[in-house]
């Protein structure tokens, strides 16, 4: 009896064990399972210039499906880029393919060999767009996980549609993410508007193209931007619309109280532009010469003049521009202003009477030689406006 017992209780144990193991088998993928795996660059292709993404479904080893999308500059030397995307047919190490630009609706045809060389591959062979033909000649490609590929897609275009304060994003700058359907229509309803679109986000990137929509860069007088940001809100084809990162960096603002430098609901703009103008004269050792709001952003620009030191005896003019921002401190009602300014930027000439010295300034400026030039103005201004500077180690006022 006892005998028999232990061969039932071996026969139990041997049965959990087989049974374990075969749990621990079943999450691992069947064999011939379809794999996704991408290569994110062909090196060399049109000069070094093109974005690739090829496609590759796998069962094993073996190549079932490819998908070429390459996105490249429309011209040589161009920021306007054109794109195709070819699927592939697969005849043993050959990728062969023909479609037509997105853009340009030029005909495309691809014909590449694609060869293992140990971990990495190698590609060779042609791409022709329209009459211009690439000759391709690509090796040591390595490719990547599905997984790997989207998490190296998602990006951030900074945008935020309620921030809490002006810490992070600026009060001047807006951005506006949109389908690039709707991009033309948005921008020519700008026109004649108080506002700047930065020239940069009018480029259609090939991250933009492959996501159909792209993010202009608006700047605008703060006053304005809450309402300009709910327009935005409903015209057609606008995914997102916020605040976004622009001229203000935080260690060159200032925070102090309102009160004194409001003239009803509105900034008392002349008041505010003496006081700064009073004190950056003292710190840069100039007279100010002018200062000027701008009608479309809000910025204030001043300018300064004082004797050149480079050659005393010639009588040089310096000349020099700083620009400046004053707004809320955040979104909505507040009662505390935030003020920055940029790095001064100077130009020398010879404004003497009489015939000109002709001057060409080659120094390249560096951040050491503008703070120098800066001469503790931000420090100057906080000392007048009785307010606080920007700790960056803890992220908050001081």
């Amino acid at each position: 009896m006892r005998a028999l017992l232990l061969c039932l209780i071996g026969l139990m144990t041997a049965s959990t064990g087989l049974a374990y193991g075969q749990m621990k088998l079943s999450p691992k993928a069947a064999p011939g399972a379809n794999e996704i795996r991408y290569f994110t660059a062909i090196d060399g292709l049109m000069d070094g210039n093109a974005d690739v993404i090829l496609k590759e479904t796998r069962q094993g080893k073996t190549v079932t499906a490819a998908t070429l999308d390459v996105c490249y500059p429309a011209a040589k030397g161009s920021d306007r880029k054109d794109r195709f995307v070819a699927n592939l047919a697969i005849n043993g190490q050959t990728l062969t393919g023909t479609t037509q630009s997105l853009g340009d609706k030029l005909p495309v045809t691809v014909k590449l060999v694609r060869k293992p060389t140990g971990d990495n591959f190698e590609f060779k062979g042609q791409i022709s767009i329209g009459q211009t033909v690439t000759e391709v000649a690509s090796s040591d490609n390595s490719d990547i996980s599905e997984k790997e590929f989207e998490e190296n897609q998602t990006t951030d275009d900074g945008i935020t549609a309620t921030p809490k304060d002006f810490t992070e994003v600026s009060p001047e700058s807006v951005g506006v993410r949109i389908k690039l359907d709707a991009a033309l229509d948005f921008l020519k309803g700008l026109k004649g508007q108080n506002v700047e679109v930065s020239l940069g986000s009018l480029a259609v990137t090939c991250d933009a193209m492959r996501a159909g929509e792209q993010t202009i860069t608006l700047s605008v007088d703060p006053d304005r931007a809450a309402a300009l940001i709910a327009k935005s809100k409903s015209l057609p084809g606008v995914v997102a619309v916020g605040w976004t990162t622009g001229v203000v960096e935080m260690e060159r603002t200032i925070r102090f109280a309102a009160a004194d430098w409001r003239d009803g609901d509105r900034l008392d703009r002349d008041k505010l532009a003496a006081a700064i103008a009073n004190v950056l004269a003292g710190t840069l050792s100039a007279k100010s010469s002018t200062a000027a709001w701008s009608a479309n952003t809000g910025k204030l620009k001043l300018t300064f003049k004082r004797p050149s030191r480079i050659f005393p005896a010639l009588e040089l003019t310096e000349t020099i521009e700083v620009t400046a921002l004053v707004a809320p401190d955040k979104p909505g009602a507040s009662d505390r202003l935030m003020l920055w300014i940029g790095n001064p930027a100077i130009s020398t000439a010879d404004e003497t009477a009489g015939a000109k010295l002709n001057l060409a300034d080659e120094a390249s400026g560096d951040e050491e030689g503008e703070q120098k030039a800066d001469n503790g103005s931000v420090e100057a201004l906080a000392k007048e406006f009785k307010g606080q500077r920007w700790d960056a180690d803890k992220s908050a006022w001081k």
